[in-house]
């Protein structure tokens, strides 16, 4: 339980509202900033508005996904409002509070490092990545199958990367009866690749892979799919490109060569928001409790 925690949220997309329900369930005393255009406002969690005296008596502030840009705009989908995070929000923060998001940038890292604040980014957890492998690799089966007039059964299905996201988008592949290929850097991987009953290469010879390939998913975030491999890519291939933005594919020569490139970061929020909000809020209760454990304010 999180009773006596005191969790300010600002803004969000429809997974915070899973996160936000979760918190007042666990009996959170729960603020919202950002959200005036909630059509159905979770009863429990107080509706207020973004001001210096709403985060003074914060024990944890949770921002969006993405935390907000490098000039602090926050991303808020039921906000009427632009809602943006200045130095001054975060120094009128208490010692002891925490900051969550999924994934920070450098503006945010710089403001908690100079205001000596704890930041926590959600999806640096192995658990939640795992789990959001799940909605990434559907909705890029759904994108391969709504750009292509071929069925992934059958298909030459390539994975470049072999992590979290890599490994479920090749099992998932492989589950629908996809020829699939694995592009992988290190030798333990490629020996996990070939265990999986898949057909293992070192990416620094990917070149030599690509020329029969129906459908590529890319999960590493370097420019791996340069001119050069698009050059022996066949013109009907699809490229879907999971890794965060500006991706791993060179779209410029690929549209140049009339080959259709997709770069499609954070698909959980987008094809199952839901779920991925769900996700998320299971890590933060966790990650919350296990620190106020470790205060012993409980």
């Amino acid at each position: 339980m999180l009773t006596g925690v005191r969790i300010v949220f600002l803004g969000g997309d429809a997974r915070q509202l899973e996160v936000i329900r979760k918190c007042v369930e666990m009996d959170a005393t729960v603020s919202v900033a950002g959200f005036d255009k909630w059509e159905a406002p979770c009863p429990g969690a107080s509706l207020e508005q973004m001001s210096v005296a709403l985060l003074g008596n914060a024990d944890v502030l949770v921002l969006p996904t993405v935390s907000c840009d490098d000039e602090g705009n926050i991303s808020a989908l039921f906000s009427s409002e632009p809602l943006k995070l200045l130095e001054e929000h975060v120094a009128a923060l208490p010692p002891h509070c925490s900051i969550y998001t999924g994934m920070a940038k450098n503006y945010l890292r710089r403001l908690c490092t100079k205001h000596e604040l704890k930041l926590i980014e959600l999806l640096g957890r192995d658990d939640v990545a795992i789990y959001n492998s799940i909605p990434t690799a559907e909705g890029a089966l759904v994108m391969a199958i709504q750009n292509t007039d071929f069925t992934i059964h059958g298909s030459k299905s390539m994975v470049l990367g072999i992590g979290r996201t890599g490994f479920t988008m090749a099992r998932s592949l492989q589950g629908l009866g996809a020829k699939v290929k694995v592009g992988v850097r290190r030798q333990e991987h490629y020996a996990r690749a070939e265990e999986m009953g898949w057909e293992p290469f070192m990416t620094d010879n990917l070149v030599a892979h690509v020329s029969e390939a129906d459908l590529i998913f890319n999960t590493i975030p370097d420019m791996i799919i340069t001119a050069q491999v698009l050059s022996r890519i066949p013109r009907h291939c699809l490229i879907v490109d999971l890794a965060s933005a500006p991706g791993g594919c060179d779209f410029r020569y690929a549209e140049k060569r009339g080959i259709k490139a997709l770069l499609a970061p954070g698909l959980p929020g987008i094809v199952a928001p839901r779920s991925a909000g769900i996700i998320m809020a299971n890590a933060l209760v966790q990650s919350i409790s296990d620190g106020t454990l470790n205060r012993g304010d409980v």
